[in-house]
C-alpha cells in the first residue's frame, strides 16, 4: 500500500508536530531578529512582540532549498508527498515548493490552497480526510484544485492600526475609523485579500460576519471547518461562538479552533476573529 505524507507551510497555522503532517516554517523578522515561524517563535510570543513594536515585522517565503530538505526527509519515510501551500498570490512559497518538487517527478504533488491561515488549514485537513479515505496523492491533489474554490475565509478585524502601519489605509482614514469604531470584514477571494464590508461597532461587525457566512450558502459540515483568532486572548472569539450558535449548534457540539499566526496577524493585528469553511455546493 502506498504511503503518503502530508506537507504544508507554517502559514496554515497548523502546529509543529501535528499528527501525520510535516510543517515547513516561514521566517518572521523583527528588526535584526529573525525567527522560524512556529519553531522558535510561537503565536503568543509573536503577538507580544507585534504589540510592542513600532514597525511591522516581515515574513519571508520558504526558499526551494528548505522545501528540498523537507521533501528528502519526507520521502525517506513515505512513498509520495502531498504538499499544500499558502496562496501563490500572497507569497512565492508555492513556486518554491514546485521548484523543489521538480527533482522528484511523480512523487511530490503540490497544491496552491489559494488561501492562508485557517483557510489554508481547512484545505490541509480536507487533504487528510481524502487520504484517510484511501485516495492517492495525485487524485487528492486534483480534487483539492477543484474544491479550493469553495473555501470561504471571512474575518472581522478589531483594529485598523495595522492596516495603516502596512500602508493599506491612510492615517486620516484609520483615525476616523477608530473614532467611529469601524470594524471591517475581510475575506480571501481567489487567493487575494478583499474587503467585504464595514460596520460600526463589534456587534454590527459580528452580524456582518454572520451575514457573509449565510451569503456563501452556509457551512458544509461534511468537510473541514474552523474558527480562529488573533492576539493574546480568544475572548472575542468565544463571545462570537456563544452569540451565533445557531450557525452550527445543530450540526456540531465543538468547533475546531486555532490561533492565527504571523502571516496574516502581521497585517490585521490582534483582536480579529475568523471563520473558514467549505461552502455548500
Amino acid at each position: 500500500m502506498t504511503k503518503t505524507l502530508l506537507v504544508t507551510d507554517s502559514a496554515s497555522d497548523i502546529p509543529q508536530g501535528a499528527s501525520g503532517i510535516c510543517v515547513v516554517p516561514l521566517e518572521v523578522t523583527f528588526g535584526s531578529d529573525t525567527f522560524q515561524d512556529g519553531v522558535d517563535l510561537n503565536h503568543r510570543q509573536f503577538y507580544e512582540r507585534l504589540i510592542e513594536s513600532d514597525q511591522l515585522p516581515t515574513t519571508s517565503m520558504i526558499p526551494p532549498a528548505r522545501f528540498a530538505a523537507a521533501f528528502e526527509e519526507g520521502l525517506a519515510q513515505a512513498d509520495e508527498l502531498l504538499v499544500v501551500t499558502l496562496s501563490s498570490k500572497l507569497s512565492g512559497t508555492y513556486e518554491s515548493a514546485l521548484a523543489a518538487a521538480a527533482v522528484y517527478p511523480g512523487r511530490v504533488h503540490v497544491v496552491d490552497s489559494l488561501n492562508a491561515c485557517i483557510g489554508e488549514a481547512v484545505v490541509v485537513r480536507r487533504a487528510r480526510q481524502l487520504l484517510d479515505e484511501g485516495m492517492g496523492a495525485a487524485a487528492v491533489a486534483a480534487q483539492l484544485q477543484q474544491e479550493r474554490h469553495q473555501v470561504r475565509l471571512v474575518a472581522l478585524l478589531g483594529t485598523l492600526e495595522y492596516l495603516r502601519k502596512g500602508g493599506r489605509l491612510n492615517a486620516a482614514a484609520a483615525v476616523m475609523g477608530e473614532v467611529l469604531a469601524i470594524k471591517p470584514v475581510i475575506s480571501i477571494e481567489e487567493g487575494e485579500v478583499a474587503v467585504l464590508g464595514k460596520a460600526r461597532g463589534s456587534k454590527n461587525g459580528a452580524n456582518l460576519l454572520k451575514k457573509q457566512i449565510l451569503v456563501a450558502g452556509g457551512v458544509d459540515f461534511s468537510r473541514p471547518y474552523m474558527v480562529g483568532y488573533t492576539g493574546l486572548s480568544d475572548g472575542l472569539l468565544q463571545k462570537y461562538i456563544a452569540d451565533h450558535g445557531d450557525l452550527w449548534e445543530t450540526e456540531t457540539h465543538q468547533l475546531p479552533q486555532g490561533s492565527v499566526g504571523a502571516t496574516i496577524g502581521t497585517h490585521v493585528g490582534p483582536d480579529a476573529i475568523a471563520v473558514a469553511f467549505f461552502a455548500q455546493d
